[in-house]
């Protein structure tokens, strides 16, 4: 994880990609949003999507997921190259959250983030705040996901 001053706005980065298969996407439906367009294929063809959709919520987790674990690798890698790792503060949370197109039993999601806007926080000056457009795509190169996120960064140089 970098340092707030080793960051900068455009900087992106792909995080990975995951196969919405049609017993993944019933399996977290059963268990947190249990409309019928998420648990039977029947339904899902009979409803605006066409097929048996993944929950919103079910694509906003995987790429959190993906995120997370793109984090924990990078991290582990630069500890290994001997590096100093920041460990970065909580989320305030996130604005812009949008399901642009279904996510379809066999879509492949890619995700990535992007930086859009960073800032040294007014009330905890060793402290940056980042926003980051996360984003998923689907096979075909449609955005299917979009969220501007929201998190506190520790600055290196903590008074500057």
């Amino acid at each position: 994880m970098n340092f707030f001053e080793d960051l900068k706005v455009g900087q992106r980065r792909e995080v990975g990609s995951f196969t919405f298969t049609s017993g993944a996407i019933k399996t977290f439906a059963a268990k947190f949003d249990p409309q019928r367009f998420h648990l039977s294929e029947e339904e899902g063809r009979k409803s605006l999507f066409g097929g048996l959709a993944a929950s919103g919520w079910h694509v906003g987790s995987v790429g959190m997921k993906l995120l997370v674990l793109d984090s924990q690798r990078r991290a582990s890698e630069a500890l290994a190259r001997g590096e100093e790792v920041a460990v970065w503060g909580p989320s305030p949370g996130f604005r812009e959250l949008r399901w642009i197109k279904p996510v379809l039993a066999g879509d492949t999601i890619s995700f990535a983030s992007e930086i859009e806007t960073l800032r040294t926080s007014a009330s905890r000056p060793e402290w940056g705040i980042l926003e980051a457009r996360h984003s998923g795509t689907n096979q075909r190169g449609e955005f299917v996901f979009s969220m501007l996120a929201i998190a506190f960064v520790p600055r290196r140089n903590k008074g500057a």
